[in-house]
């Protein structure tokens, strides 16, 4: 009876599929973590035809502005696999232009780990490279981080 199934099902008794074909078809993720200001996004990517989800949300409905929406889907297009990957992810923290930025480091580290030769375009579109531009904290005796009281001669 094994012998049947095993043939059927095509895997042997390790319970891997046999082929490159099948590892498509078992819909393996590839994992991206992104980080912009205080916003961190999970990315996890398959393949699939192009659907992009955050928080459950289409991409679209998620992100109002062109500039977010665009920024999103950039690493996509820089590496022409638009259509090639289902992507969904988990973001919190922070606004919503810092929670579309650490999309797409997350999308981008993904999209390295799923196929590490699209590592020199991403990283010529700049889309590897995190930005640690944070907001700088508030000093004692100032109004804001360099802001000083205003000055009065009498």
């Amino acid at each position: 009876m094994a012998e049947d199934t095993a043939s059927i099902t095509g895997r042997a008794d390790t319970g891997y599929p046999e082929s490159a074909e099948a590892l498509a078809e078992e819909k393996l993720y590839y994992w991206g973590t992104g980080r912009r200001k205080t916003s961190v996004a999970r990315v996890r990517i398959r393949h699939g035809n192009g659907v992009i989800l955050v928080n459950g949300r289409d991409v679209d409905e998620y992100f109002t502005s062109e500039r977010d929406k665009n920024a999103v889907r950039a690493p996509l297009k820089a590496a022409r696999v638009l259509t090639r990957y289902d992507v969904f992810a988990n973001v919190g923290g922070g606004g919503i232009s810092g929670q579309a930025g650490a999309v797409v480091l997350g999308i981008a580290r993904a999209l390295k780990a799923a196929d590490n030769g699209l590592e020199p375009i991403l990283r010529a579109g700049g889309y590897l490279t995190r930005d640690a531009r944070e907001v700088e904290r508030k000093k004692c005796g100032r109004k804001k981080a360099r802001k000083g009281p205003q000055f009065s001669k009498r």
